[in-house]
């Protein structure tokens, strides 16, 4: 019997990899900081998304402080949120510092929410 040579993967196009990260971005908007009653993303703890064309997402984030007591599980929440999506093949998630998280980086209606408008 002759072997099978697996297909080469095919790469998301251009509409595929937009209509993935509006996905990507209404996961986040499941994600909420314990302490905050709004979602990671209209908090502004989501700084970038890259989607590649090869189903590859980098996500860089933030919390709201270095002692943030969801330090450990928030970024591991956003990974799994992340990976079950259709046609997600690796998710990393990097927190990083700079710039430093504040207010001014929330959504207008994150900020109506939390009474700062």
């Amino acid at each position: 019997m002759a072997e099978q040579t697996p297909s080469p993967q095919t790469a998301l196009t251009a509409p595929e990899v937009a209509a993935l990260q509006d996905r990507i971005v209404e996961k986040m908007r499941t994600c909420y900081d314990p302490e905050i009653p709004v979602n990671i993303y209209d908090l502004g703890l989501i700084y970038d998304i890259k989607v590649e064309t090869t189903g590859y997402v980098d996500v860089k984030m933030t919390l709201t402080s270095p002692g943030c007591p969801v330090a450990g599980a928030l970024p591991a929440e956003v990974e799994d949120k992340i990976s079950v999506l259709p046609g997600v093949k690796e998710v990393k998630v990097h927190i990083v510092w700079d710039p430093p998280w504040d207010k001014n980086m929330m959504s207008e209606a994150a900020k109506l929410q939390l009474g700062f408008l």
